[in-house]
């Protein structure tokens, strides 16, 4: 298999490359002993009958669509028709059926994707750690190579990021509401995109917050990325006139927030981004340093628990009455902090939130992205992590740091990978506010180009 949707599909449509012989390579990496754990459920025979559909397209002179019968792996938080949607849970093992696809589902299954497998989550999606006692422990094959040590996949679309890794989907569909595309992308050495929230319909998915669920994917190229945004929004990227590719980010103009998000990096992680920072600068784009004091504001903000245990208690507190006891008890425990707010604790956060945005938009507006690291550590180890409820909440926080903050300013924003060849997985974050998306989808193939010829 080769490393890109895009060149791949293209391959199919032109008759070189057969889906059929791609689907089986794509069936085997699910097989593996690393791909095996990133699944829940697995349709192997539905994703065959749609490589050999696109097949037939092709031989008869048809477009087999954008995705072409190739391998695409569903977090466990979607509605596909006939399956039950878990969520990564076994509260909701004994539920109906789902009636329909969810529309990202459906989307994606238009396209002609072949739904390969439902993935392994953090239970509803409350973790960025990536850590289910309900599954088989799910470790990150991003670093085993590296270093022996386990460590975790990054969640809480942990098993759609290990699904891409290790060549079972060339995309994941799954959800980011605090980082949950971005951190196990960052982690693995992967691309993830998260849209700005309203551009993709969130129904039939396991909510976690309404106001901050974004229904985006995992990919291996920035390329990619775009392809698969423009299905599941149904929409056109318009990259713009200016993204040359001879010199993608000539002109270009680069902040580095110095407030909180460089705060406590792991010294791979500051080398790395050190790095990508002097190889965007040497490709053309200015990158200035800028203090952001508002986001200092945002541990106050959400003193309470922020929007997540709010919105989740209003969805949960019935079944948690009914079936507390098989939560995953980290989760269970999150869940449960909503229920100490109240009404008007929950419009003060709106109110905050709806001044605070303003704010921060006023500071970045003059940049076309926002350079920060995704996560402050590469990935962590699992055996600290799992019976230690401190050590854990910690490093959960500690993941969920940078990227949260976008997802309260209603923003969008890119991880791609920054690390050198054989080092631990590393993510630069392009980030900015809610609907730009296209000019940033557009500097981060710029700065990812920058990357590679870097590396050459």
């Amino acid at each position: 298999m080769t490393d890109d949707l895009t060149g791949t599909r293209r391959a199919i449509a032109t008759g070189t490359l057969s889906a059929t012989d791609a689907i089986k390579a794509s069936i085997a990496a699910a097989g593996s002993a690393h791909g095996r754990p990133a699944f829940l459920l697995t349709d192997f025979d539905r994703a065959r009958a749609a490589a050999r559909a696109a097949d037939r397209a092709v031989d008869d002179g048809r477009d087999p669509g954008l995705l072409a019968g190739l391998a695409i792996s569903v977090k466990d938080l979607f509605d596909l028709v006939g399956d039950v949607t878990t969520a990564g849970s076994t509260v909701l093992a004994d539920s109906a059926p789902a009636l329909a696809d969810a529309p990202a589902v459906a989307r994606l299954r238009a396209a002609g994707a072949a739904l390969i497998g439902r993935t392994h989550m953090s239970e509803f999606a409350f973790s960025g750690v990536g850590l289910n006692p309900h599954a088989p422990l799910l470790a990150n094959p991003a670093t085993l190579a590296i270093d022996a040590t386990p460590r975790v996949p990054g969640g809480s679309t942990s098993g759609g990021a290990v699904s891409v890794a290790v060549g079972a989907a060339w995309a994941a569909l799954g959800s980011d509401t605090g980082g949950s595309i971005r951190i196990p992308a960052a982690l693995q050495g992967l691309v993830g995109f998260k849209s700005t929230a309203r551009l993709v319909p969130t129904d039939g998915a396991v909510p976690l917050s309404t106001t901050l669920d974004t229904v985006s994917a995992i990919t291996r190229s920035v390329r990619d990325a775009v392809a698969i945004h423009e299905i599941l929004s149904a929409r056109r990227v318009d990259l713009g006139a200016s993204c040359d590719s001879r010199a993608p980010l000539a002109g270009r103009r680069f902040a580095v927030v110095r407030t909180v998000l460089l705060d406590e990096l792991d010294p791979a992680v500051a080398a790395a981004f050190d790095r990508a920072i002097s190889v965007v600068s040497a490709a053309g784009a200015a990158v200035d340093e800028i203090a952001l004091p508002a986001l200092n504001e945002l541990t106050t903000i959400n003193a309470g628990g922020g929007f997540a245990p709010a919105e989740s208690w209003a969805w949960h507190r019935h079944k948690l009455a009914l079936h507390g006891e098989r939560y995953d008890p980290r989760v269970a425990a999150r869940i449960r902090r909503g229920e100490a707010m109240s009404a008007a604790d929950y419009i003060d956060l709106l109110t905050a939130r709806s001044r605070w945005i303003p704010t921060v938009l006023a500071s970045i507006d003059a940049y076309d992205a926002i350079l920060s690291p995704t996560v402050p550590v590469v990935a962590p180890a699992v055996a600290p992590l799992a019976d230690d409820d401190v050590a854990f909440f910690a490093t959960n926080a500690l993941l969920l740091r940078n990227p949260s903050a976008v997802n309260f300013l209603d923003g969008c924003a890119i991880s791609i990978p920054c690390h050198a060849a054989g080092s631990m997985p590393v993510g630069l974050m392009l980030w900015h506010g809610a609907l730009r998306d296209d000019r940033l989808l557009a500097c981060a193939l710029g700065v990812e180009q920058a990357l590679e010829i870097a590396d050459r």
